[in-house]
């Protein structure tokens, strides 16, 4: 996933990214990415999107969808809108600078409610006070959430659509959290672990359900990350 230059190559290098020196996306980005379907339709919207790697690779896997990468930080949005462009996805990918657990926010930034056909989200993975913050801005933000994880869920899904699907990457040792946060929201949820090597325990999560089913929840097989 790293470029010879000040870029970094996903997708076996049909998508170039500059991350800036904060937060770099990585393998978390390309797992959560792979959940969209090549034959995806309608709005897929990725929720944190930082510089735009979840987004911008799933604007790639499935060329019939339009794609909206909501982020709140000014200069990480000015930085995505740069990726949009040097990938020659202006036509299909908008950058929504928004707070997306803020129904004012989201409708300024042009956001409307139960419109997405598919979420996605890598949310920050702690809380704050559980883990020691570091003093770079863009990484602390990507790291530590601001808000519950509950109330980012929910931002998200006031966003997609009835029947639409939500895709989430988190810690493995966040699954209660999770499940918690998609109680009665999301139905037909799919949880996948993923290994970083055979035997090992489960390092992160794939969540996904959808919006209004009401099918039972189901693990399937693990994956290496």
């Amino acid at each position: 996933m790293s470029g010879g230059d000040d870029t970094d190559a996903f997708l076996d290098g049909r998508l170039r990214l500059r991350q800036g020196r904060g937060h770099r996306a990585g393998h978390d980005a390309v797992l959560l990415a792979s959940l969209t379907s090549p034959d995806q339709t309608g709005l897929i919207l990725d929720i944190g999107a930082g510089a735009g790697a979840v987004g911008l690779m799933a604007a790639a896997l499935a060329p019939a969808a339009t794609v909206g990468l909501v982020e709140i930080d000014p200069e990480t949005c000015a930085l995505a809108r740069e990726n949009v462009a040097a990938n020659g996805l202006d036509v299909r990918v908008t950058v929504h600078e928004a707070d997306a657990t803020s129904a004012r926010s989201r409708r300024a930034a042009g956001l409307i409610d139960e419109r997405a056909a598919l979420v996605l989200t890598n949310p920050p993975f702690y809380e704050e006070g559980r883990v020691r913050v570091t003093p770079d801005p863009g990484k602390a933000r990507a790291h530590v959430a601001a808000v519950p994880l509950s109330e980012w869920v929910r931002g998200a899904l006031a966003l997609l659509a009835p029947g639409g699907t939500f895709a989430m990457i988190h810690r493995a040792d966040a699954l209660s959290a999770c499940l918690a946060a998609v109680e009665g929201r999301l139905g037909g949820v799919t949880i996948q672990p993923v290994f970083s090597k055979p035997g090992a325990p489960a390092v992160r999560i794939l969540l996904k359900g959808v919006k209004g089913s009401r099918a039972p929840l189901a693990i399937l097989e693990g994956r290496r990350a």
